[in-house]
């Protein structure tokens, strides 16, 4: 019994970082590679929320120290977050997330980018350097 309890307790510790970061990671790249739209919204809002959680986590850290199945809790959120089956990450997003950002103004005059693209022209011509800035350094 005490490998069998090795063996579950080591797959348990590397079941985190694999759904948690290594097949979001792979699927976001194959989502930016791709022409559809749907896969890039879930692959953001898959990262806003492990933000939020991540932020979450480290504020109540002592907290959650206590509640002894908190690891296996947030492993079973994010593999819903993550399977494409679910599309869990999207729906938290739309249903709860995207409401709290408009209701207290965060999203006020932002919309989703036409379908010609235009959003995101005007977002990476903010982030470009115009010609001349960058011959200074």
């Amino acid at each position: 019994m005490g490998r069998f309890w090795t063996l579950l307790s080591n797959l348990h510790s590397i079941a985190g970082p694999v759904v948690m970061l290594l097949y979001p990671l792979y699927a976001s790249i194959i989502a930016i590679e791709s022409p559809g739209k749907e896969d890039d919204e879930q692959w953001l809002a898959y990262w806003i929320l492990y933000s939020l959680l991540t932020l979450t986590e480290m504020l109540f850290q002592s907290v959650l120290e206590w509640i002894p199945i908190w690891y296996t809790v947030k492993l079973l959120l994010m593999a819903w977050l993550v399977l494409p089956q679910f599309r869990g990450a999207a729906f938290i997003y739309e249903r709860f997330v995207r409401e709290q950002m408009i209701r207290y103004g965060f999203l006020r005059g932002h919309h989703h980018a036409s379908p010609d693209g235009k959003g995101k022209k005007k977002f990476v011509q903010f982030i470009t350097p115009k010609k001349g800035e960058h011959e200074a350094y």
